[in-house]
């Protein structure tokens, strides 16, 4: 299907995007096209791209909110999480990719348990994303290989399914989770099968306190010396880093998912973009799980970064709105290798529309200020993800059924 987006604005000019099949094809010339978009009073972005989520996790919203990590994930998030099933994490994650479309995500990076759950929600839904399983082995040979088999299965279920959209990935959890010996094997399977890994990474200053009392070493130089770290890593929080190991991350290509909403929440810290930014290394923007954060908009998540960096250095011209900007578009594309994040000719068709009558954004005397500070999510009117239409005048097929399912399954998982 071929799409013209006509008379939108883009990057200050109005001018038409065609699109055909799942690309951009042309922009500036008007072609014949199956469907027209009038996109009088829209402005065309790239689509948002969460590189750290834990999609099902809209099943706990608001389940445990106000406490400290540590309490939060061993004594409400990890118990309830035992009792998930496939079907629950189905519908979560139905849930999460409505919200992402409906505030304008057309990518993310996920982790969690019972991931084929997700990808059904993820090839039903239209998004894009890359999908990994969760691994934990706590420190147990045997759970290590229970590890293993899921992943090897989750990676053959995912090519499988032989959707474009849909990238398979490793998801080790932390280094206080996962031991030597797996992360070992996950980096040669890594490279063996040419996937990506999802890690959390010095979340905490607790962290780096217990892997050097485990390791002899904090968690950056730990990695290191096992070979760990490359570009393949997409390492989400990053918060207690040395200069020396920030520069570690980036000359071995490790790309940084921030999480700032979720950090600040759970009181963990804020990432030294600054030194991060002038390293080289790639920095994208992510959400994290809606147990912790407590939604997937990532205008808001724009907006956060951006202040907080501003509040923490005690210097308002730190992380500017188009830095904020370009961290949720083109490094979320760099992080996951796409060609997604920039709306240009010949990348992926995943394109939003923002409409411009609305009083968030008037007047417009700085329209990527008024996107960073003053947007949100319901400022989307369509949603475009590899040349589909997801989403016009932000109305979504069975969004009522989705929240419905979504609501009862939450209150039974509480339950149970």
């Amino acid at each position: 299907m071929s799409i013209l987006i006509k008379d939108v604005l883009l990057e200050g000019e109005q001018t038409d995007i065609y699109i055909e099949e799942n690309r951009i094809s042309e922009i500036g010339a008007r072609v014949e096209a199956d469907f027209v978009i009038d996109g009088t009073d829209k402005v065309a972005f790239p689509g948002l791209i969460n590189t750290h989520t834990h999609s099902a996790m809209t099943l706990l919203r608001s389940y445990a909110d106000d406490l400290k990590l540590q309490e939060w994930l061993e004594n409400k998030i990890w118990p309830l999480e035992a009792k998930l099933t496939e079907n629950d994490v189905y519908l979560g994650s139905k849930l999460a990719c409505l919200e992402m479309i409906k505030s304008g995500t057309t990518c993310f990076n996920d982790m969690y348990w019972f991931m084929k759950g997700t990808a059904r929600a993820v090839e039903e839904m239209g998004l894009r994303a890359v999908l990994a399983e969760a691994f934990i082995d706590l420190f147990k040979e045997d759970m290590a290989e229970e590890m293993k088999g899921k992943t090897k299965d989750f990676i053959s279920y995912v090519r499988g399914m032989d959707n474009e959209r849909i990238t398979p990935a490793l998801g080790p959890h932390a280094i206080y989770t996962v031991s030597k010996e797996s992360l070992g094997w996950i980096k040669d399977f890594a490279e063996k099968e040419d996937l990506l890994i999802h890690f959390h990474l010095a979340e905490t200053e607790k962290e780096n306190t217990d892997c050097k009392n485990m390791h002899g070493k904090r968690p950056v130089p730990f990695l290191d010396n096992i070979g760990f770290l490359s570009h393949r890593l997409v390492a989400a929080h990053s918060i207690w880093l040395t200069g020396e190991e920030i520069k570690i991350l980036a000359e071995k290509g490790v790309k940084i998912s921030h999480n700032p909403t979720s950090n600040l929440k759970l009181a963990s810290g804020i990432i030294p973009y600054q030194k991060m930014r002038d390293s080289g290394s790639t920095i994208s923007l992510g959400t994290d799980g809606c147990a912790s954060n407590n939604n997937l908009d990532m205008f808001e998540e724009m907006k956060i970064a951006t202040i907080a960096q501003k509040g923490f250095v005690k210097d308002p011209t730190v992380m500017p709105a188009i830095e904020a900007l370009k961290i949720a578009t083109l490094g979320g594309g760099k992080a996951l290798g796409l060609k997604i994040g920039e709306i240009r000719v010949g990348n992926l068709a995943d394109i939003i529309l923002i409409d411009l009558k609305r009083p968030e954004l008037t007047p417009r005397h700085n329209l990527i200020s008024n996107l960073v500070y003053s947007a949100n999510g319901s400022c989307v009117d369509t949603t475009i993800c590899n040349g589909k239409i997801l989403m016009q005048n932000r109305e979504i097929a069975d969004e009522k059924i989705i929240l419905e399912n979504a609501q009862s399954v939450a209150e039974d998982l509480v339950s149970r």
